[in-house]
């Protein structure tokens, strides 16, 4: 009887031993999948330099495109989504500080915020941009999935004003009900976006303002907000790249020159 249970237990560490190292492999795989969707992709070096009328800075807590000549009293703050690298929003925000205005793209902690203090500390970073800048008048907040969590969170506390905000890819207000809010809301959605659903994004739509203005993207979806990977479950876009970010490009530009209104 023993000589044959030895066996019986030996064949179980084995298969056992197989099926842990099975899961450490899958789990090694998953994570080099996540971070090559989320790695910054085709962002020209150029875009991340300074030239005569623009000044780049890639700082511990935001990314920013400054005008060296200003146009008007207006500026932009991005939050970032999670995972994303600033650099990755740098083919949709840089063209806007070419215009003049400036564009602060705020870097999340540890990349993921994935603690509620991360969380609380990235609204804090927008809320020392704001400190640190008097001269600006009129800010329209805008953030793309975490980012437009976070946004929404900005505009539930926000004692900033004027300002503006634009949600970008997010199924976000979920706990907040900012329906009576004056601030200018914009919602910006992909129906190809697997990530933020629209179906997702239009159950929460009692949660903004009336007045919020809609804007969906038809063929885009979540990961051509930025330049990055494609991210796991996202859907499959029809429309450029650039085709989808000139759409937000021009969103943001409208909210700004609201400023100027």
């Amino acid at each position: 009887m023993s000589t044959t249970a030895a066996p019986t237990r030996s064949r179980a560490h084995s298969i056992h031993r197989w099926i842990r190292r099975g899961f450490a492999l899958w789990a090694i795989l998953s994570l080099a999948w996540l971070a090559n969707s989320v790695r910054t992709q085709d962002v020209p070096d150029g875009l991340l330099r300074s030239s005569k009328d623009l000044r780049v800075v890639d700082g511990a807590t935001a990314l920013e495109f400054e005008p060296t000549k200003p146009q008007g009293k207006s500026a932009l703050i991005f939050i970032c989504g999670s995972g994303i690298h600033p650099h990755a929003y740098a083919p949709l925000l840089r063209p806007i500080a070419e215009t003049g205005y400036p564009v602060f793209a705020v870097k999340l902690p540890y990349r993921f915020a994935p603690l509620a203090s991360h969380k609380e500390e990235a609204v804090d970073r927008v809320r020392k941009l704001i400190g640190a800048h008097p001269q600006v008048s009129y800010w329209v907040i805008a953030g793309h999935s975490l980012g437009g969590a976070l946004t929404a969170r900005v505009a539930r506390s926000n004692t900033a004003s004027p300002v503006a905000f634009v949600l970008i890819g997010t199924t976000h207000p979920k706990d907040d009900d900012l329906s009576n809010l004056n601030a200018p809301f914009t919602k910006v959605y992909a129906t190809n976006d697997d990530i933020a659903p629209v179906d997702r994004v239009l159950a929460t739509k009692k949660l903004l303002p009336e007045h919020t203005t809609w804007v969906e993207i038809k063929g885009g979806n979540h990961s051509q907000f930025g330049h990055y990977g494609h991210q796991l479950f996202d859907g499959t876009a029809t429309i450029t790249r650039e085709a989808q970010q000139e759409i937000v490009r021009e969103v943001l530009l409208r909210a700004l020159r609201m400023g100027a209104a």
